[in-house]
């Protein structure tokens, strides 16, 4: 299954990407689906094609770009369905975004990612030994992702399981301030959601704590390996939430949506994440990880009651702090313009974009050396960056399989686990219908990259 340079890219391969990232309503790709565009080809070496999301490449970078390269940039919207077009009709884009902990190992078994090893080993500015750990997520060795060739880099990242929280909303509800550099166990962290949650009339008004992590497949697969387990099998062609490292995770994560504490799926918050519910005051904890740190800066008065924690670990787990995105981008084996967007890639992962990134708090920087441009003028900024320096030494990849998209995981999981979120089901019925749905993809996605 290991990706073969200048391996044939068949259409059944493509298909599969479809069949794979979506559970309902897939479309179909047919003639028409794959006449594309020729606005958003390549073009003739001076100009690359990127498919991004609006906000990860502004106007004004895309104007700074042609001005510190000579490379115009053209973007594409990200859409599943266009990607597959493009691929199968041999005209991709030559950057595609994408998340490293879910996509990268997908996208790598199916043979349309260019292998970036030895563009890494040629360049000046992304230097093997700079890269953080956190860009082994974008490696996959045909078997398991953090091993083998890389295929993409994470833009920044956070180490998600992490947690804010505002002093003020502890202070009110007498609750002793978690510790600064030790984790709290889970258990703990709930108990203190349930005592910090504010109710007026049936509704809430200040949440105890969300922790919902960026997909529902990274949060129980990290949750998994905290309890000390693997939500996959050794091959990743199953799943089984009836493990007793499973089972624990996913009881804990049903009896915190149970509680009411926080978002989820029965409760939805307003605001659609955490930001603005958090900057309001009506958030007590915040699980989205240093990220978070950049809109917190923007507001010194809640910047003063902040404080980051380290990620809670399982009473007898292992103490891990995984990043359950890692967002970057790859280059697909088919792009025209290898070059150019390689100048590109450099460019957004290492010169001005990266720093400009890093100054900000929005995430840590993925080249070490970029990290004395985080934060660290205020006493607020040097203690937030002293507890994320601690944590990196806990970072680990947990691998996901790569025979199932997140997203394909997530409306699998968000079909089934309200019931028992409404305590109308059991842990253990939900457990076996987990597996049951969840393997039914598994199987066909590995069946379509065999």
């Amino acid at each position: 299954m290991h990706p073969r340079a200048g391996a044939s890219l068949s259409r059944r391969r493509f298909l599969s990407l479809s069949a794979g990232g979506a559970v309902s309503g897939a479309a179909a790709l047919s003639g028409c689906a794959l006449q594309v565009s020729d606005s958003v080809s390549g073009g003739s070496g001076d100009s690359v094609t990127l498919m991004v999301k609006p906000e990860d490449i502004a106007p004004e970078l895309i104007k700074q770009c042609q001005k510190d390269t000579g490379i115009t940039i053209k973007t594409v919207q990200q859409d599943i369905t266009k990607l597959i077009a493009m691929l199968t009709a041999g005209n991709p884009p030559d950057l595609v975004r994408a998340v490293g902990a879910t996509d990268t190992a997908y996208f790598a078994a199916r043979d349309v990612m260019e292998e970036l090893d030895p563009y890494f080993a040629k360049s000046g500015v992304l230097k093997l030994d700079d890269l953080d750990p956190v860009n082994d997520l974008w490696r996959f060795d045909g078997k398991t992702q953090g091993k083998g060739p890389r295929y993409g880099m994470a833009k920044d990242f956070s180490q998600d399981s992490m947690y804010w929280y505002n002093t003020a909303s502890f202070d009110k509800a007498g609750v002793g301030y978690p510790a600064e550099l030790e984790p709290i166990t889970f258990e703990e962290w709930l108990e203190n959601a349930k005592r910090l949650v504010r109710r007026k009339n049936g509704q809430t008004t200040v949440f105890g704590g969300t922790y919902s992590g960026l997909t529902r497949a990274t949060l129980l697969t990290g949750l998994t390996a905290s309890a000390g387990g693997n939500l996959f099998s050794d091959d990743f062609s199953r799943v089984d939430f009836t493990t007793p490292e499973a089972r624990k995770a996913l009881t804990w994560y049903i009896d915190f949506c149970k509680a009411k504490v926080g978002p989820s799926l029965i409760l939805l918050d307003p605001n659609g994440w955490d930001g603005p519910t958090y900057q309001a005051g009506r958030m007590a904890m915040s699980n989205s990880g240093y990220w978070m740190g950049g809109m917190i800066n923007t507001d010194e008065k809640l910047a003063e009651v902040s404080r980051l924690a380290p990620a809670p670990k399982f009473e007898g787990g292992p103490r891990l702090s995984p990043c359950q995105g890692g967002t970057g981008m790859w280059m697909p084996r088919k792009a025209k313009n290898k070059d150019a967007a390689w100048r590109v890639f450099e460019w957004f992962f290492g010169e001005a974009p990266a720093k400009a990134r890093a100054a900000g708090g929005w995430g840590i920087p993925t080249l070490k050396s970029l990290r004395p441009l985080m934060p660290a003028r205020t006493e607020y900024q040097k203690r937030v960056l002293k507890v994320q320096e601690n944590e990196l030494k806990h970072f680990s990849v947990v691998a996901f399989s790569p025979y199932i998209t997140g997203d394909s995981f997530d409306a699998l999981f968000n079909q089934i686990a309200p019931t028992a979120m409404k305590g109308e089901m059991s842990v253990d019925t939900l457990a076996r219908r987990l597996n049951s749905v969840i393997n039914e993809q598994i199987k066909r996605g590995k069946e379509q990259v065999a």
